[in-house]
């Protein structure tokens, strides 16, 4: 099964079933040098991997916040895509793991309770998350 497939299967499986709980430490800055390695080319999907990883955080803190129990499905399904698409690419697994913070923190900054909203939010999030792994699988997946 595909790096891609795997990713689709995963998401797929955690909207079936939500979950959630804290964020993945951020990884250490990258040093610039003159001429960029070989691995800071990005594929072309990406962008769309970062709005997955976005989502992913949104998911995981609101799940947390309104299940009384929580869980860290969605956390684990995000070192999954991490191992999966970037592998030992260093500038890759950064911009998927702030992408995945950003989306944590931003909804981190907003609800402090499980709210009607929340619950609307989080559900919306899982939709656009099965969504755009579907996209991502039939477009780039082998």
């Amino acid at each position: 099964m595909s790096p891609v497939a795997r990713l689709v299967f995963l998401v797929t499986l955690a909207a079936a079933c939500p979950a959630a709980a804290q964020t993945a430490a951020p990884a250490a800055p990258a040093t610039k040098t003159a001429a960029p390695p070989a691995e800071n080319k990005p594929a072309l999907y990406d962008g769309r991997l970062e709005r997955l990883s976005e989502i992913l955080g949104a998911v995981h803190y609101l799940r947390n916040l309104c299940l009384k129990d929580g869980e860290d499905s969605w956390r684990k399904a995000m070192e999954d895509l991490i191992s999966m698409e970037a592998g030992s690419e260093a500038y890759r697994k950064e911009r998927l793991t702030a992408a995945f913070n950003r989306g944590y923190r931003s909804f981190a900054s907003v609800y402090s309770s499980c709210t009607d909203q929340a619950v609307v939010a989080e559900e919306r999030y899982r939709i656009e998350g099965a969504t755009l792994a579907t996209e991502i699988t039939a477009r780039f997946g082998n």
